[in-house]
C-alpha cells in the first residue's frame, strides 16, 4: 500500500508553487457557501434530502477563474469548491435537527432558539467535525488511496482537470438556475398554475399524483431511477394501500384516546391527506428509525475496523516526509482547538448543554466523524447515514439525560442540541475527506484545504440561522411548504422517549415493515423515506429518475453517455439551486406580506382541470430544459 502511495504522483507535483489560498478563492468560495447552503436548506426541508455541492461548486469556480479572469489555476478552483462545499454540507447537518426546536416553540413547549444559539449550534458541530477529519487524513486519503475511491472527490477532480470545458460546464449550471428560478416563480411566485396535480378515483381512499417543481425532478435525476423507483415504491404503498385500508376498517373508529375525530370524519374533512398526517407519518417515522438503525448495524464491522485504524495512524506523516501536499494544521493545534470548542458546548450559556452533554458530543463526534469519513470513500456523500446516526445518537442522549435528571423541556433541547452538532460533524467529515480526496489527487496543500474548510463552515454556520429564521417566519415547519421530515421525526423520537407521547403501535408497524423490505433485500432508507413524504413529491422524483433511466438506456457510445448523464447532472445541480434561491426569496416576500400581491390566481380563476393541464404542460417544459442542456446539447468535437 505505502509502495503504492510512493508512486503516485499528483497533478501539480509537491515542488511546484501556484496560485491556491487567494482573495478571489476565498471571496468566490464564501459566496457559494452561503448560497448552495441555503438552497440545500430549503430543499431539505421540503423533500428531506440534499444534494452535493462541491461539483457545481468547482464548474462555478472554473468558468469564472479560466474564462471570465483568464487565469490558470485549477488549485484556485479547487479551493473554491472546498470553501463551497462546506456551506451544503453544514445545512444537511442542521435541518435534520435543528427545525425541531421551532415546532415546540410553535406548540408552546419552550422559547423559540435565538439566532445565537443556532448560529453556535452549527459553527461548533461544523468546526468539529472539521478538525476531527484531519488526523484522519492520512489514514484514509493517503494510507489508503486505491482502497477507498471517495466517489464524489475524485469526479470533482475529474471535472477541474477537464479545464478546457469549464465555460462550457459553467454555462449549464447557470441556465438551470435561470430556468429553475423562473418556473418557481411561475408556479410559487405568480402562482399562474398549481405546484401539484392529484388524480383520485371515486369510491376509493387512495390517491396519486405528482408535484411539478424542477428541484424536486433533478433530485430524482442524480439519485438515478433506482433510489427514485425504492422512494417512490413507498409512497404507493403508503397512499395506495395503507389510508385506503385505515378509512376502509376504520371509518368508525377514534383511534387515540386523545381523539375527537373518527377515521371517517378525518377523511371526510381533509382526504388522504389527513390520514397520511394523523397516522401514515407515524407509520414512516418507524421505518425511518428502523432503517437507520439498520444501516447501522450493517456498518458496525466496518465502523470498528475504521476506528481501530484511524487510532493507529493518528500521528500521520513524520517529519522528513513533509513538503507541501503532505501539510496538515499542526495536530497540537488540532487538539487543543477541539478542547477549547468541547469547552464552548459545555460553558456557553446560549448551548442547552450540560457536562455529561458535552462527553457525549466528544466521543461520539469523534467517532461518527471517523465513520462518516470511511463510508462516503466507499459509497459517497449522499448514501452516507447521516440520518441514521443522528437516530442513534438522539436515542442513547435522550436516555442518558433523561436517567440523570434532565427532563422536560429541558432535556429535549439539550437533546436535540447534541444531536444536531453530532449531525453537522458526520456531515461536514464526510465533506471534508472528499475535498482533501479532490486535492490529494489535484496536488493541492491539505493545510490550505483544511483552513479553507474553516472559513466555509464559519461563512454557512452565520448564513444558516437567518436562512431558517426567515423560512419558518414565511411558512412554518412542519407546513405543506416546508414538510421538514427528518427534523419531525427526530421530534417523535425525542418525545418519545421522554414522555412516551408517540402512539408506538402504529410506529412498530413501520419498524416491521422496513425489516420486512430489508429481508427482501431492498435498501430500506429511500424506501422508508417514501413512505414517509408525500406520494405527490416522490412521484415527481420517480420522474427525474425515469428521465435518467432513458439517458441511461440511450443506444451511444459510453463516451457519449457519460457526457450527457454528466451534463444533466450539472443542469440539475443548477436547478436545485435556482429553486433554492428564489424560494429564499419568496419567503423573504412573505415574511413582508408582499407575496398576495404577485399572487393572479385569484384573477385567472380557471377551472381546475384547466389549471392541472397549466402545470402538466409546464412540467414538460422543464423536462424538455433537461434534455435541451444534456441530450441535444452542442458540443465541440475533441
Amino acid at each position: 500500500m505505502d509502495q503504492n502511495n510512493k508512486q503516485f504522483k499528483p497533478y501539480i507535483p509537491a515542488e511546484k508553487i501556484t496560485p491556491e489560498f487567494t482573495v478571489t478563492s476565498i471571496v468566490m468560495g464564501i459566496l457559494l457557501a452561503i448560497i448552495f447552503g441555503a438552497a440545500n436548506a430549503y430543499l431539505g426541508l421540503r423533500v428531506g434530502m440534499t444534494v452535493s455541492a462541491s461539483i457545481p461548486a468547482a464548474v462555478i469556480a472554473m468558468g469564472v477563474i479560466r474564462v471570465i479572469m483568464k487565469k490558470n489555476s485549477i488549485l484556485e478552483s479547487n479551493l473554491v469548491q472546498t470553501i463551497g462545499s462546506a456551506g451544503e454540507s453544514l445545512a444537511a447537518g442542521a435541518i435534520f435537527t435543528l427545525p425541531t426546536l421551532f415546532l415546540w416553540a410553535a406548540e408552546g413547549k419552550m422559547e423559540k432558539p435565538s439566532l445565537i444559539s443556532i448560529t453556535l449550534i452549527a459553527l461548533l458541530g461544523g468546526l468539529l467535525g472539521v478538525f476531527f477529519m484531519i488526523p484522519l487524513r492520512n489514514a484514509l486519503i493517503v494510507k489508503e488511496h486505491g482502497v477507498l475511491p471517495y466517489p464524489e472527490g475524485t469526479a470533482c477532480a475529474e471535472v477541474l482537470l477537464a479545464g478546457e470545458e469549464g465555460g462550457a460546464n459553467a454555462s449549464t449550471v447557470f441556465a438551470g438556475m435561470g430556468f429553475a428560478a423562473a418556473f418557481k416563480f411561475i408556479i410559487d411566485g405568480i402562482k399562474a398554475v398549481p405546484g401539484e396535480v392529484s388524480l383520485k378515483i371515486k369510491g376509493f381512499a387512495g390517491e396519486i399524483g405528482t408535484q411539478i417543481y424542477p428541484a424536486v425532478m433533478s433530485v430524482g435525476y442524480i439519485c438515478g431511477p433506482r433510489i427514485s423507483s425504492y422512494m417512490f415504491s413507498g409512497g404507493v404503498l403508503s397512499w395506495l394501500v395503507l389510508i385506503p385500508l385505515i378509512v376502509l376498517f376504520g371509518e368508525n373508529i377514534v383511534m387515540y384516546p386523545s381523539a375527537t375525530q373518527t377515521i371517517g370524519e378525518i377523511y371526510a374533512a381533509s382526504g388522504a391527506g389527513g390520514i397520511w398526517s394523523n397516522y401514515i407519518r407515524y407509520i414512516g417515522a418507524g421505518a425511518l428509525a428502523a432503517g437507520g438503525i439498520i444501516s447501522l448495524i450493517k456498518s458496525l464491522p466496518l465502523i470498528v475496523r475504521t476506528f481501530r485504524g484511524a487510532l493507529k495512524n493518528m500521528k500521520g506523516a513524520s517529519g522528513a516526509d513533509l513538503n507541501r501536499t503532505t501539510t496538515d494544521i499542526n495536530i497540537k493545534i488540532v487538539l487543543i482547538a477541539i478542547a477549547i470548542l468541547t469547552l464552548a458546548v459545555w460553558l456557553v450559556p446560549a448551548i442547552p448543554v450540560n457536562l455529561i452533554g458535552a462527553i457525549i458530543i466528544v466521543i461520539f463526534g469523534f467517532f461518527f466523524a471517523t465513520v462518516s469519513s470511511r463510508m462516503v470513500g466507499l459509497v459517497g456523500s449522499s448514501n452516507n447515514p447521516v440520518s441514521g446516526m443522528a437516530i442513534a445518537t438522539l436515542l442513547i442522549a435522550t436516555l442518558i439525560l433523561k436517567f440523570t435528571g434532565s427532563v422536560g423541556a429541558q432535556g429535549m433541547s439539550a437533546a436535540i442540541a447534541i444531536g444536531s452538532i453530532i449531525c453537522i460533524v458526520a456531515a461536514i467529515a464526510g465533506d471534508t475527506s472528499q475535498d482533501l480526496k479532490t486535492g490529494y489527487l489535484l496536488g493541492a496543500t491539505p493545510k490550505k484545504q483544511q483552513i479553507g474548510e474553516v472559513i466555509g463552515v464559519c461563512a454557512a454556520a452565520l448564513a444558516i440561522g437567518g436562512t431558517l429564521y426567515l423560512l419558518d417566519a414565511a411558512w412554518g415547519f412542519g407546513s405543506e411548504e416546508l414538510a421538514a421530515p427528518q427534523a419531525t421525526l427526530m421530534k417523535m423520537i425525542v418525545e418519545g422517549v421522554m414522555n412516551a407521547e408517540l402512539p408506538w403501535h402504529l410506529v412498530i408497524i413501520g419498524a416491521l415493515i422496513a425489516v420486512v423490505v430489508e429481508i427482501l433485500g431492498i435498501p430500506v432508507l429511500p424506501f422508508a423515506i417514501g413512505i414517509y413524504l408525500p406520494v405527490h413529491l416522490n412521484a415527481c422524483i420517480m420522474v427525474g429518475g425515469l428521465v435518467r433511466l432513458f439517458f441511461d438506456k440511450m443506444k451511444k457510445n459510453e463516451e457519449e453517455k457519460t457526457a450527457i448523464t454528466s451534463d444533466g447532472i450539472l443542469f440539475c445541480s443548477g436547478m436545485i439551486a435556482g429553486e433554492g434561491l428564489v424560494g429564499i426569496l419568496l419567503a423573504l416576500l412573505a415574511v413582508f406580506g408582499l407575496d398576495q400581491v404577485l399572487d393572479i390566481s385569484g384573477l385567472l380563476n380557471l377551472p381546475a382541470w384547466v389549471s392541472s393541464v397549466g402545470s402538466l404542460v409546464l412540467f414538460g417544459l422543464i423536462i424538455l430544459t433537461l434534455l435541451k442542456f444534456s441530450i441535444w446539447k452542442k458540443r465541440k468535437n475533441k
